[in-house]
């Protein structure tokens, strides 16, 4: 059966090797070796190996790191290029950074021979089966932390029937973020003794600063008026968010802040907001005139948008107006301004319904919707400082997270140590 999931596999990889390479070849060619296990190790032997897929699950290793004893090494891995650079930027010093291998055998064995690891913590999930099974074989303890199972995770899953066992049987401890989490998981068959319900992590990550020099620029390019951000935007959802900026006096009334999600779309959400009619100002193109008043401030860098939300009046959570499950509202949230998202939240379930509950964000459900938010942020601040208020007593009221997660990886660490 191992074979031939490994040919499977890697008829996949060769399948969408051409696209990748089109889409995204410069990054693929010059990762493609540290995909594949190679690579030298700075980390000694007998590290905790945590695994985040991408930016938030990121955010969620380098809070844990910054909490564990500096005498326990660690190696993250990552699978996307923008968690690659997160990790790079969040835990240097700290941690050995690494790409996930595919999840072929020769690849694994690589890693292995390069890090030794001696336990493996999966930040919210991401679960190979062969990794898995190899960690399990040489002993590893494994533990989910900061778990959370979807609606459409618990429908994939529950799809696979018998062969989910591989992805959720190799597991030691599952530490979710909700009771919700607990029940959808004890629905696909976990035992109950393997889960216990710790909380979110993202409620204790630290509110990060925003790079001095950014932070600059925009108070410059913004002058008397008010900032507002949309972060994390998505395809399909920076012509709302135009329209609705429109709605509420554009560039006269308000400077926005504009952060899609993938890197690789920059230059098409730029032509984007220039084909709305507005001047459009990029973070990586310098300083520029002093005299300079743009509409729109394109933030094409990675890493810099969750301190620059404490700028802004108020803020747009991106994935939301669109159907890709929405983004992490906390990180403006913390930060104490008003927040709005739209629908889909389908990812972040548990803490939309306590941001509903607690009235601490706007909820839209299209472009003209948002455009009535902004234009009462900026025209009644009083309330958008409100809204912003009731966001952060939430956030503060949901902390502790961290230290019940510890607690529940303290005999592993105890291991790792010796």
């Amino acid at each position: 059966m191992w074979w031939l999931y490994q040919a499977a596999m890697a008829g996949a990889l060769l399948l969408a090797g051409p696209f990748l390479l089109i889409w995204r070849g410069r990054h693929y060619l010059e990762t493609l070796s540290g995909r594949l296990g190679g690579g030298s190790s700075a980390v000694r032997p007998g590290a905790l190996w945590i695994h985040a897929v991408s930016v938030g699950e990121v955010g969620v290793a380098a809070t844990l790191a910054r909490a564990l004893p500096a005498d326990i090494p660690l190696v993250v891995t990552t699978v996307t290029p923008t968690g690659q650079a997160r990790a790079r930027a969040a835990l240097a010093g700290r941690a050995e950074v690494a790409y996930l291998p595919f999840d072929l055998g020769f690849a694994i064995r690589r890693f292995w021979r390069r890090f030794e690891p001696r336990a493996l913590v999966l930040v919210e999930g991401d679960f190979w089966p062969l990794v898995l099974r190899t960690a399990k074989r040489r002993g590893l303890p494994i533990v989910v932390v900061n778990g959370r199972v979807s609606d459409r995770g618990v429908s994939r899953l529950d799809r696979l029937g018998a062969l989910r066992r591989p992805l959720l049987g190799p597991v030691d401890r599952f530490a979710v973020q909700t009771a919700g989490d607990r029940d959808r998981l004890a629905a696909l068959g976990v035992p109950a003794e393997r889960i216990v319900v710790t909380g979110n992590v993202k409620y204790d990550i630290p509110a990060p600063s925003a790079a001095p020099d950014l932070l600059a620029l925009v108070e410059r390019l913004a002058g008397e008026r008010p900032v507002l951000i949309a972060g994390s935007t998505m395809g399909g959802e920076e012509e709302q968010v135009l329209a609705a900026f429109a709605a509420a006096g554009g560039g006269d009334a308000a400077l926005l802040v504009l952060a899609p999600r993938h890197p690789e779309r920059w230059d098409a959400v730029e032509a984007l907001v220039r084909a709305a009619g507005f001047a459009v100002r990029r973070r990586s193109a310098g300083p520029g005139p002093e005299t300079e008043r743009p509409a729109v401030v394109l933030l094409d860098s990675m890493g810099e948008l969750a301190g620059l939300y404490a700028a802004a009046r108020g803020a747009f959570v991106g994935g939301t107006l669109v159907s890709t499950g929405g983004h992490n509202p906390i990180e403006p949230a913390r930060f104490g301004i008003a927040v709005a998202a739209g629908p889909a939240m389908e990812n972040f379930r548990e803490i939309a319904e306590q941001f509903d509950d607690a009235r601490a964000w706007r909820r839209v459900a299209s472009a003209a919707e948002l455009g009535e938010v902004f234009a009462e942020w900026l025209r009644e601040p009083a309330r958008a400082h409100e809204l912003g208020a009731r966001a952060a007593a939430l956030v503060d009221s949901n902390r502790g997270a961290l230290e019940r997660t510890l607690a529940l990886l303290a005999p592993y660490l105890r291991g790792n140590a010796a």
